[in-house]
């Protein structure tokens, strides 16, 4: 369990990503949170309970405009 004060969000919150950094590996593409959760550079997430969370990027991302 968190030992941080304030304890980190839970798994199955919404701002479950807001968690503490455990183990980071930028090599490989890939964060371990406090919660449990694994976070991948794409965005998806791994839970604690096995659940998948599909790549969440934000809407236009891929959209960049030069003047």
């Amino acid at each position: 369990m968190c030992q941080h004060k304030p304890p980190c969000p839970s798994a199955v919150s919404a701002d479950r990503e807001s968690a503490r950094l455990v183990a980071h590996h930028p090599e490989q593409g890939w964060s371990l949170l406090c919660n449990g959760v694994v976070l991948f550079e794409d965005t998806g997430e791994l839970l604690p309970d096995g659940q998948v969370i599909a790549p969440h990027r934000p809407v236009g991302a891929g959209l960049i405009t030069a003047a």
